[in-house]
């Protein structure tokens, strides 16, 4: 399956019971909401597929997972229900990784900010290279990560939040994220990572299949109130953005 928009694609192949969802954009990767819909569709429909045991969740290049949500996007909210629907975008993400009945491998290859950071916690493991530093921003423009916070203190815990959040213009090393939790694996380049990513799922995929879909559940346990928490969440976020600060903080991003 490919998707493509006008600035962006996701892309799915299904070999040996291995689902690889692909996505890209110009602008580092990052997610306009169409293309979050359609990822969280994606997600919805591999889930339901007898064919797929595992996915494994990738963005094209080497220097950038995913730079976050829409910056675009972002300077175009005018208003609390198009901020609501904005900051849904990765709620629904989220929710959808969070509810997939596969395991889901993140294969972070590059640098990832904000909403990528939150992609990459919602997997279930995560193989990475040593240049995929992490950074939580969103506090430079006034705003915070609400919405993908849940995911994040997940994996790196409550002071391991507070470090990435509160130290929002500092990049947090690979190794860092390593030590927290957040990645598995970390290897030196692109190849040695997909060499182990792909032995590693080939494995999973021939386990028995019912016991993959109950260890999710398992690793999933008393997150089922996310539902409401993340769209709660993601209300708090399209409130600030129409604050005057963050407004101003905006105009200086874009001049």
């Amino acid at each position: 399956m490919t998707t493509d928009l006008q600035n962006g694609a996701i892309h799915t192949t299904i070999d040996q019971k291995i689902a690889t969802i692909t996505f890209h954009h110009p602008s580092g990767n990052s997610f306009p909401s169409q293309l979050l819909q359609l990822l969280t569709d994606e997600l919805n429909q591999l889930s339901n597929n007898p064919e797929v045991a595992i996915i494994v969740l990738k963005s094209q290049g080497e220097k950038v997972f995913c730079a976050g949500a829409s910056f675009d996007e972002l300077l175009a909210v005018s208003n609390l229900d198009e901020g609501a629907k904005f900051f849904s975008g990765f709620a629904n993400v989220i929710n959808a990784m969070r509810k997939c009945s596969k395991l889901i491998i993140g294969r972070v290859q590059g640098k990832a900010v904000g909403g990528g950071v939150g992609l990459a916690s919602a997997c279930d493991y995560v193989f990475a290279t040593t240049n995929s530093s992490i950074k939580l921003s969103e506090f430079t423009i006034g705003i915070g990560p609400f919405v993908i916070a849940p995911a994040v203190e997940r994996k790196v815990g409550v002071s391991g939040l507070a470090e990435l959040t509160l130290a929002a213009d500092e990049w947090q090393t690979a190794q860092w994220a390593l030590q927290k939790g957040l990645y598995a694996k970390v290897f030196e380049t692109i190849e040695e990572l997909d060499n182990a990513l792909n032995i590693f799922a080939e494995k999973l995929s021939n386990y028995n299949p019912e016991a993959l879909s109950a260890m999710k559940k398992v690793l999933w346990e008393n997150t089922d109130h996310w539902e409401t928490v993340l769209y709660d969440r993601a209300a708090i976020s399209g409130k600030l953005v129409l604050s005057d600060f963050t407004k101003k903080a905006l105009e200086q991003f874009k001049k």
